[in-house]
């Protein structure tokens, strides 16, 4: 029995790619790496807050400076040093001082840390300054 190659329109050769198999493998990478972002963007900035019984946010988006465990700062998710977070945090304060400010410092740092942070802004006269703590668990 030979084999005999039919060609036209309706028996010519497969000459199409096939678009499923490489769509599902992007979905599912896709998926992948929505699920796995948030965990890797937590393990980067590793910050455990004091807890407390009753803790309120407040209603105006307030400046955030992260004090990590080691003694780095960040204003805003942007590294600084002590030395320049009075000039960083000035324009962000506005004309009025009005905007809070709100300190997150580990549990763990020395409490110079965030005295600092404090003087920093009674300097620059914030009207509303925080410390941010974890609620508790129920």
């Amino acid at each position: 029995m030979a084999a005999v190659l039919r060609r036209g329109k309706k028996h010519g050769p497969i000459a199409e790619i096939n678009m499923i198999p490489l769509i599902d493998v992007s979905l599912v990478l896709l998926i992948i790496f929505m699920v796995m972002t948030p965990f890797l963007v937590q393990q980067q900035v590793s910050v455990h807050l004091p807890k407390s019984v009753a803790g309120n946010e407040s209603p105006d988006r307030p400046i955030i400076v992260l004090i990590q465990k080691q003694g780095d700062l960040s204003l805003n998710g942007h590294a600084v040093s002590i030395s320049t977070l009075e000039s960083e945090l000035k324009p962000l304060l506005g004309p009025k001082r009005d905007r809070p400010v709100m300190i997150q410092a580990d549990k763990d740092i020395a409490l110079q840390n965030v005295v600092s942070v404090m003087d920093i802004a009674k300097k620059l006269q914030v009207s509303k300054l925080g410390i941010s703590v974890e609620p508790p668990k129920r």
